[in-house]
């Protein structure tokens, strides 16, 4: 918990709805209008709290505590993010009031200036994952505990992102980071492959032994600090003026061992939505079960039952995806139909064959003045349509070109030109951005006809 809580809650800006410490810490290099668990941004909704999970997961009693906030000073809604976070939207004016009920239950920083850099997306099942080559999270932990206490580090940006893979089945590998770490095995030693702005089925830079992961993370992030200008705010805005090898140079030169080239690297991607379903666990006779949480939003209702599923046939914690799911791990193999047919009952989607699993939808016209369409009834209508059909594709509606909702290039894009129509993209390699555009204009209805149509046709199949 923060050393001096009732001092940080004690000033508010009411015209911005953002919180200020008293400790009048000079402003960051790299201020950030993304919010955070002590910065409520506001939305056209009303107030975001977003609060940050380590390693995506989040004990019961923690969980209760987030929707018992949710349902107190906000509108009830939660929302899954696309980094395994949690967030709080429509909050009121009792802004001190909710962050002290999530600070009392241990959802913050050590830290007050280290909230905004406790950016650290583990996959899901580490730990817990059959494939995994080692358990990254006490890796994670490390890294999270420097991040929020050294504090040459908290000139980093709100966006700025470290990603660690254990080499497990469930991984998303997808998401650009800043950094990425990827477990791996050398001649019979453990290391792990790094690469910077990109993902980790991008070729590796090199590769260190397990034991040396936080001194590298480390001095990535401080090479980078002194090299990027204050408005390069991402790896990739400093990789785009200094050549890669540049900085591997300055990077190499710090570390105590120097990184190991990687030869034919391949980090293999599941052919299998993994984050749906129940799957066995390395712990013998255990397995974690994956559910869909719909269009990334859940209430206070959902969010107890979960965490008291987890509680009563679980290990106590709820796990938290990058594809706006949650996991509900140390489940006795016995007790899984019991559990998914109470979290069906909840509201959640337990069977990868619903149409809504696999769409994703941005905050839209209702909650945000940028979106030009309200996405989310718009996605409702398209996952009914496309179940009609018996198709289950992945779509992205985007209510303007920012693509909030979505870190990496979904196969299918929709974004809103108006409310209730949509340009149709679909993902091209060859192409920036959402992919090659398709079709302009169209009502829901007619993307349903269209995905169908193009689903139908011999040269897709």
């Amino acid at each position: 918990m923060l050393s001096s809580k009732a001092g940080i809650i004690a000033t508010l800006r009411p015209a911005a709805g953002h919180l200020v410490s008293p400790r009048q810490k000079p402003p960051s290099l790299r201020p950030s209008a993304c919010p955070g668990l002590l910065r409520i941004v506001q939305a056209l909704d009303g107030g975001i709290c977003r609060i940050k999970l380590a390693g995506g997961s989040i004990s019961s009693e923690q969980a209760g505590a987030v929707a018992d906030a949710a349902q107190q000073y906000a509108g009830g809604v939660i929302e899954a993010t696309n980094r395994a976070n949690l967030q709080i939207r429509g909050i009121g004016n009792e802004h001190a009031a909710l962050i002290s009920l999530l600070l009392d239950a241990g959802l913050g920083p050590s830290t007050d200036a280290g909230d905004d850099v406790r950016n650290v997306m583990l996959s899901p099942s580490a730990g817990i994952d059959r494939q995994m080559r080692f358990d990254i999270r006490p890796l994670g932990a490390q890294i999270l505990h420097s991040l929020e206490t050294l504090p040459h580090l908290h000139d980093l940006s709100a966006k700025f992102a470290v990603q660690l893979d254990g080499g497990e089945a469930l991984a998303m590998l997808m998401h650009p980071h800043d950094l990425w770490l990827s477990a791996i095995e050398l001649d019979g030693e453990p290391m792990l492959a790094f690469g910077l702005a990109g993902c980790p089925v991008d070729e590796p830079l090199g590769a260190v032994p397990q034991a040396l992961g936080h001194e590298l993370v480390i001095n990535v992030l401080e090479v980078f600090l002194e090299l990027a200008r204050p408005d390069q705010t991402r790896m990739r805005h400093l990789l785009a003026e200094l050549p890669v090898r540049d900085f591997m140079a300055q990077l190499t030169g710090r570390l105590s061992e120097r990184p190991t080239n990687v030869a034919g690297w391949d980090r293999a991607t599941a052919s299998m939505p993994l984050h749906i379903g129940t799957y066995p666990q390395r712990q013998h006779g255990f397995a974690y079960i994956g559910a869909g949480v719909p269009l990334g939003r859940l209430d206070p209702h959902m969010l107890r039952g979960a965490s008291q599923l987890a509680k009563v046939y679980g290990d106590g914690n709820v796990r938290f995806t990058p594809w706006q799911s949650l996991l509900l791990p140390g489940v006795r193999l016995e007790d899984t139909s019991v559990v998914t047919e109470a979290l069906s009952q909840l509201g959640f989607l337990c069977s990868a064959d619903q149409s809504l699993v696999h769409l994703i939808a941005c905050t839209g016209s209702t909650g945000c003045a940028k979106g030009l369409a309200d996405t989310k009834n718009d996605a409702l209508q398209l996952a009914a349509l496309l179940q009609h059909h018996g198709h289950v594709l992945s779509v992205h509606l985007s209510g303007c070109s920012r693509s909030c909702a979505a870190a990496h290039v979904t196969p299918v894009t929709l974004l809103a030109v108006g409310p209730g129509h949509y340009d149709l993209y679909f993902r091209d390699a060859g192409q920036p951005g959402f992919g090659a555009l398709h079709a302009r204009n169209l009502t829901i209805e007619a993307v349903a006809a269209m995905l169908d149509a193009r689903s139908r046709s011999p040269l897709d199949a």
